[in-house]
């Protein structure tokens, strides 16, 4: 498997009901080369436009308008990621904590983004 970073997006192949599906890497770049388990962020193409969604498109490889949802946060199995699409460029990635700080209620997150 070719190196892996945070927030960069992949292809996964997830158990049902998500199925194959991009999630957004969230584990830091550190861990990839030990860890057979990531935290992910799952993309979805509905867009609520709510303060847990971090909105992706074609900017980040990905076919159209979708939000890496930091409600639905998942560890996915090294394995089970199959394809890279891209990564959200790093002057984004204060987006992503700024949603994580929403999605688990905190305060820190949102206010130091």
């Amino acid at each position: 498997m070719e190196t892996v970073k945070q927030y960069e997006l992949w292809w996964a192949s997830l158990p049902k009901p998500a199925g194959r599906r991009p999630v957004l890497l969230l584990s830091r770049s550190e861990a990839y080369s030990y860890l057979n388990k990531f935290v992910t962020a799952e993309v979805t193409s509905t867009i609520r436009r709510i303060a847990v969604e971090v909105p992706l498109g074609r900017g980040e490889g990905l076919p159209s308008k979708c939000v890496a949802n930091c409600d639905n946060i998942r560890t996915v199995a090294r394995s089970a990621l199959t394809k890279r699409i891209g990564q959200l460029s790093p002057r984004r990635h204060s987006e992503v904590k700024r949603a994580l700080g929403h999605a688990l209620a905190w305060d820190e997150l949102i206010d130091a983004a």
